[in-house]
């Protein structure tokens, strides 16, 4: 199973438009012969969903800069991760493109096949339009690739009508207010919090372990604790008591997230700020019929709220014969006023802090993690390896179905992780 963007989760849509690409033999990290200026870039993603707000975000850089940019959205992750591998010995190499931060992106790099970006990180982080602490996400030995596509933090949305009815009135500020939220809605006849066991299968584990103890959440994916531990047994204990409980949905079901949200049969989703944008497509509107609050720590000891963060990148091919305007296009999307048509095209966050974004809430969630009572935690899906990932998602997804002794699912992830990392330098 390969890694997945959430998107493929969030909607099914089909591929847009059909793409036939001719092979030829050169090396993928091969220099382009000349570089052709064109008026327009082809932007391949795995964000099928996205594909409104690119489409808008294409219009606004062709008035800006007069570069224009046309999506190519795939709804299926593992299609899309062999197109754009393929592209790489194909004449046709990809201008723009969606990727994931951590071990995925270093492996391009390692092969030489994306183009490297220290000079516009450079000015960007000096300008003010790009957070350094982001950095870290796309240096490899001291140099950056690509530049970001999003930024995302993980919070618990709520629909305002359920939380009426079960007669809520407040925000829980601590884990056990959040779990008597919990049995209010539960006693209100709706489920409290959404899960799924493909894909996502992940979101509950990381929010324990983080809120619980995030020096082994990190250790965990550095590979310097193991997964057989006792404190992630004692996580995954805590989930199988949740689960127990009642307190989530149907892992099963195929009902999308979004439409569960909206239409009550879940109360709760805990999931990333780019989901307002999915709500929004629903036409339910932000304070009104749904909002989001801060997930409390599991631990109240901690001295900092831990705070799920993830981002993503867009990439062009090391060989691209369109440099020059990939070069002006990627300038263009890091500024403020670029960052904001892209936020507010979807009702999202940007990682550009000058961006203006609409959605006040979104504004204050922003404003409020860049200080010092926020510890950011990178999401589990980039931290952790991908084949200790892999072997993860289907532990995780059956447990989920079938909760019991957490201790022969975690043996299965620590071999993988053993394997892994006995490979590593």
């Amino acid at each position: 199973m390969q890694r997945i963007s959430h998107w493929k989760a969030l909607t099914a849509l089909t591929m847009t438009g059909a793409l036939a690409l001719t092979a030829c033999g050169g090396a993928g990290g091969a220099k382009p012969a000349a570089d052709k200026p064109v008026e327009s870039l082809k932007f391949y993603n795995d964000k099928g969903g996205w594909k409104d707000a690119f489409t808008q975000v294409g219009a606004a850089s062709k008035q800006d800069i007069g570069v224009g940019m046309e999506p190519v959205g795939y709804s299926d992750s593992n299609s899309y991760t062999a197109f754009i591998r393929s592209s790489f010995r194909t004449k046709e190499k990809a201008d723009l493109f969606t990727w994931h931060t951590g071990k995925e992106l270093e492996d391009l790099v390692d092969q030489k096949l994306v183009a490297e970006t220290t000079e516009q990180w450079t000015k960007a982080v000096a300008d003010g339009n790009v957070p350094e602490a982001l950095k870290p996400y796309f240096t490899y030995d001291d140099k950056q690739y690509c530049v970001p596509l999003n930024a995302g933090y993980w919070v618990m949305y709520y629909n305002k009508a359920v939380f009426k009815k079960a007669g809520i009135t407040a925000n829980p500020k601590t884990w056990p207010e959040l779990l008597a939220v919990a049995d209010k809605v539960k006693a209100a006849g709706v489920k409290p919090f959404y899960q799924t066991s493909i894909l996502f299968s992940f979101v509950w584990f990381e929010t324990l372990l983080a809120g619980k103890d995030p020096d082994l959440y990190d250790a965990l994916a550095a590979g310097k604790a193991k997964y057989t531990d006792p404190g992630v047994v004692e996580v995954m204990n805590d989930w199988k008591k949740l689960i127990d409980a009642g307190y989530f949905s149907d892992p099963g079901a195929k009902t999308e997230p979004q439409a569960q949200l909206k239409s009550g049969d879940v109360a709760m989703v805990n999931f990333g700020t780019w989901f307002s944008g999915s709500l929004n497509t629903l036409k339910m509107k932000a304070g009104t019929d749904y909002d989001f609050f801060v997930i409390p720590n599991v631990n109240p000891a901690l001295p900092k709220t831990s705070m799920i963060f993830e981002t993503g990148p867009v990439c062009s091919a090391a060989a691209s014969e369109h440099s020059s305007t990939v070069k002006k296009w990627t300038d263009w999307w890091v500024t403020p006023q670029a960052q904001t048509a892209w936020a507010n095209s979807r009702g999202d966050l940007s990682f550009n802090p000058k961006a203006e974004v609409k959605d006040t809430g979104l504004a204050a969630l922003n404003k409020d993690v860049s200080g010092d009572g926020y510890r950011l935690i990178n999401r589990w899906f980039e931290a952790t390896p991908v084949p200790v990932a892999n072997k993860a998602l289907e532990v995780f997804g059956a447990f989920v179905t079938k909760p019991g002794d957490p201790m022969p699912g975690l043996q299965k992830i620590q071999a993988e992780a053993d394997a892994y990392w006995a490979k590593q330098k």
